[in-house]
């Protein structure tokens, strides 16, 4: 329980950053450098597993989300994508079962996969985020939702629209409001005004803002979704390729000491 109010508890003043692993290593390692919070990545555990982003599936997601939450001792939030179903009754009985995995905290986007069609149409997508809190109610514990409008991510980048079906997420039960793509402080603004009092989550992807700047905008929340993972990917890569093309080993002169890594993961 106590998990689940400390979560609560970061949201209701100030403005904390939520940074998301990949795996246990990762989120071991983001505790020990002080996050209070992490949130899964749904990109960076796909990748993790040799699979593309949204190519998981929901047993993989659910095991991934009780592997996370056993590791460490802080409130883990789940990108549970669109909630791995279409339909509302699917949606609640997924969540349901996410309910179940330790997690402190889990969002629903409104984004369908199919590029004809990137969103979920307005009403349903309400129904489905009213699905998911009628289930996590039912589970009596504590879990936050956040409900994810994803127009910047999937081509359809209306701010208007966006805080419409945002302000309806908030109507429908949301605790914590997200429209991941957000570049504008302008509209980071305008729809931390649009929702509030509801805190509101900000991906930082790239250097956009300092966490001064965001939360001078009245951000509750920033995480940073598969950004660290693809920095992880680029010093590999960086490094591989460096050994495939031409021989030489340079990179890995800049690889982290393995002292200094094992030791973060020594249990003495």
């Amino acid at each position: 329980m106590d998990r689940y109010r400390v979560f609560r508890q970061l949201h209701e003043s100030g403005c904390f950053v939520i940074p998301n692993p990949w795996d246990v290593g990762s989120a071991k390692v983001l505790v020990q450098l002080g996050f209070k919070a992490l949130a899964s990545t749904s990109a960076g555990f796909a990748w993790a597993i040799g699979r593309a982003d949204h190519g998981i599936t929901l047993a993989e997601k659910l095991d991934h989300l009780r592997a996370l939450s056993a590791a460490v001792d802080v409130p883990v939030n789940a990108d549970f994508e669109h909630g791995f179903s279409n339909d509302t009754a699917g949606v609640a009985a997924n969540v349901a079962a996410a309910a179940a995995t330790g997690i402190a905290g889990l969002s629903i986007e409104d984004s369908t996969g199919d590029p004809a069609n990137p969103l979920f149409e307005f009403t349903l997508a309400v129904e489905r985020m009213r699905a998911a809190r009628r289930a996590i109610d039912e589970s009596e514990k504590g879990i936050l939702l956040t409900g994810r409008s994803e127009g910047y991510l999937v081509g359809r980048p209306d701010l208007a629209e966006t805080i419409k079906r945002l302000t309806a997420y908030a109507d429908a039960g949301a605790d914590c409001l997200y429209a991941p793509g957000l570049v504008s402080l302008d509209d980071i603004t305008a729809i931390v005004r649009a929702v509030a009092p509801k805190p509101v989550n900000v991906l930082v992807a790239r250097n956009i803002a300092t966490v001064a700047q965001l939360a001078d905008a009245g951000v509750r929340r920033i995480s940073v979704g598969s950004a660290l993972a693809r920095a992880a990917w680029a010093g590999f890569l960086e490094s591989a390729t460096e050994i495939a093309e031409r021989g030489t080993f340079t990179g890995l002169d800049k690889a982290t000491p393995h002292p200094e890594l094992n030791k973060r993961f020594s249990s003495r």
